[in-house]
C-alpha cells in the first residue's frame, strides 16, 4: 500500500497541472473501484475549478470551488498520469513497469488550464483504490479522518505528544506507531526505517520510552527526530516506488535504494561498527525488519 511519502509525491507531481485548472468533464469509465463511485461525482465536478491539491495521511485531496473535495486513495496499484497533446512522457529508468493498458484507465479528468486542454488519468489494474466526494468544510467528519493523529510532517508531532500517547502502553513499539490515531499516515516501511535510525527494537514496549512522570526519555526524543527525518528523506527522494507505485511523470522514486533495514533480511546492519545482521519477524501479520544487535 502506498505510504505517506508516495501520496505526497503524487500530490506534488499533479499540482502544476491541476491547480487552477477547470474540469471540463469528469469521465467515469466504470461505476466502481474498490467501492462504488459517488453517483453525482461527474455532475458535481463538471465546470468547477480546482483550487488546490492537498493530502491527509495517505489520502489525496482535490479541492474544488463550491466547498467540494474529491478524496482519492491509490490502493495497491493506482497511479495518475498527465497527458497534454499526446501520450504522457515517461522520463527516468523504470524499476517496476507501469500499467499502460487503457482498459485500466478508470477515471479521466478532462481539464482546461489557460485555454490548453489536458487530461489527468487514474489507472488502477487491481481496483483497490477509491474516490469519494465530500464537503471541504466538513472534512473532519469523513469517516477515515475522524480521530486521526497528527501528520509526521507537522509541528504537532513532538516527543511530548508521543509521551502522552505512549505512556503506560505495554504494546510493542512498532504496533503503537502504526496506530493511525497516534500518527497519521505512518506505515510499515517507514516505521521500520525510523526504529532502525533510533536504535529501538520493534518488540520494545512502547511505554518504556516514557518516564514515570510522563516525560519523554532520550530514546523517545531520538525516535521523534528519526520519524520526521525518514519521512522528509523519502519525500525528497520521490517516494519508495515499491510494487506498482510510480510518480505522475511515469518515473519511479528512488528512496527504496536507500532502505537501511526494510526488506534487507540477512544483510549486514549498516550501523557503523555494529556487526549485526538484519532479521525479519512478523508482528500483527506484518513483516518487521530490524537488527537485534543495535536495536534495543
Amino acid at each position: 500500500m502506498p505510504e505517506l511519502p508516495e501520496v505526497e509525491t503524487v500530490k506534488r507531481g499533479l499540482a502544476p497541472a491541476m491547480e487552477g485548472a477547470s474540469i471540463a468533464r469528469l469521465e467515469l469509465r466504470r461505476p466502481d473501484l474498490r467501492f462504488p463511485l459517488p453517483e453525482n461525482l461527474a455532475e458535481a465536478a463538471a465546470g468547477r475549478r480546482i483550487l488546490s491539491l492537498g493530502r491527509r495521511a495517505k489520502y489525496l485531496l482535490i479541492d474544488l470551488e463550491g466547498d467540494q473535495t474529491i478524496i482519492a486513495h491509490l490502493g495497491m496499484s493506482g497511479s495518475f498520469r498527465v497527458e497534454s497533446g499526446g501520450p504522457a512522457a515517461a522520463p527516468g529508468d523504470f524499476h517496476h513497469p507501469r500499467s499502460k493498458d487503457e482498459k485500466h484507465d478508470h477515471v479521466v479528468f478532462h481539464l482546461t488550464a489557460e485555454s490548453v486542454p489536458l487530461r489527468v488519468i487514474y489507472n488502477d489494474p487491481r481496483r483497490f483504490g477509491f474516490m469519494h466526494l465530500w464537503k471541504r468544510s466538513e472534512l473532519d467528519t469523513y469517516p477515515a479522518f475522524v480521530g486521526l493523529g497528527p501528520e509526521p510532517t507537522g509541528n504537532a508531532l513532538d516527543a511530548d505528544y508521543l509521551a502522552r500517547r505512549l505512556a503506560g502502553k505495554s504494546q510493542p513499539l512498532k504496533g503503537a506507531l502504526l496506530d493511525q490515531t497516534v500518527i497519521a499516515g505512518l506505515g510499515n516501511i517507514y516505521v521500520c526505517e525510523a526504529l532502525w535510525r533510533a536504535h529501538l527494537s520493534p518488540r520494545r514496549k512502547a511505554g518504556t520510552l516514557v518516564t514515570p512522570t510522563g516525560r519523554p526519555k532520550k530514546e523517545l526524543l531520538l525516535l521523534t527526530e528519526a520519524i520526521r527525518a525518514v519521512i522528509a528523506d523519502a519525500i525528497l527522494a520521490g517516494g519508495s516506488s515499491l510494487r506498482d507505485h510510480i510518480q505522475t511523470d511515469g518515473s519511479l522514486g528512488y528512496f527504496q535504494h536507500s532502505f537501511s533495514v526494510y526488506d534487507q533480511e540477512g544483510e549486514a546492519c549498516r550501523t557503523p561498527g555494529c556487526g549485526g545482521t538484519v532479521a525479519r519477524i512478523v508482528q500483527a501479520g506484518r513483516s518487521s525488519f530490524y537488527c537485534a544487535a543495535c536495536q534495543k
